[in-house]
């Protein structure tokens, strides 16, 4: 295997057949020692972790091919914290596409002035650009397709995608009586059509979640939602 990237929270490395292999590792992203999955930089390592997102990742993409939801997965192997997944062209250099349903994190940050923390959002859809030297910054359909990122046809796919899938997750969190604050996808195109597929991940380190009122730290979250699996 080749080594083709080294991420926050996992490697990728490129596989004979063309297919590439996901590496977990127990890395999680946040500020000062706190976990936050809107942040740019590690900053704590948790024992386990990896092996728990990736648990989560396989029991979600399973969920989404069964409603024949396009995604890169092909297969997972918990026990090398690997998961086996498509080729995939990212837009650009990578975006990232946050699904709101609570007024928390940086969106609370720019629009405070106009919410409270905790409001109820409908499903709101941001677009980010993967910049850690700029922060991310937020980007809207206009520029996406004056910088030649993705087309306004692939917006419109996109955020569909984005809705449904966060639908799912949302639905699935539920049964635990879980709900769903807000969560972060990658997509990207796969197959010799260029399918908008979901790719990366899903799991507790790409969401906010909350039971009874308590946010819920992602290995536990992976622990609830697959104690009866």
């Amino acid at each position: 295997m080749e080594m083709i990237y080294e991420g926050k929270t996992k490697d990728v490395y490129k596989l004979e057949d063309g297919n590439y292999l996901l590496k977990f590792k127990d890395d999680l992203t946040g500020e000062a020692g706190v976990f936050d999955p809107g942040a740019n930089s590690v900053a704590l390592s948790i024992d386990g972790a990896g092996k728990a997102g990736l648990r989560l990742s396989k029991f979600f993409f399973e969920k989404l091919e069964e409603k024949e939801i396009p995604t890169h997965y092909i297969e997972a192997d918990i026990e090398k914290a690997t998961m086996t997944v498509k080729s995939a062209e990212v837009f650009g250099e990578g975006l990232e596409v946050i699904c709101r349903y609570r007024a928390v994190g940086s969106f609370l940050g720019r629009y405070g002035k106009y919410v409270e923390e905790g409001e109820q959002l409908d499903a709101y859809v941001e677009v980010t650009l993967k910049d850690d030297e700029r922060g991310d910054p937020l980007i809207n359909k206009d520029a996406l397709a004056m910088l030649d990122i993705l087309s306004k046809d692939e917006y419109k796919e996109l955020k569909m995608l984005t809705k449904n899938i966060a639908a799912v997750v949302k639905e699935e969190l539920k049964k635990k009586g879980i709900e769903l604050y807000d969560i972060k996808f990658e997509f990207g195109r796969v197959g010799a059509d260029k399918e908008i597929a979901l790719i990366d991940e899903i799991s507790g380190s790409n969401m906010r979640a909350y039971k009874d009122g308590e946010y819920i730290e992602p290995l536990v979250l992976s622990k609830i939602m697959l104690e009866e699996e």
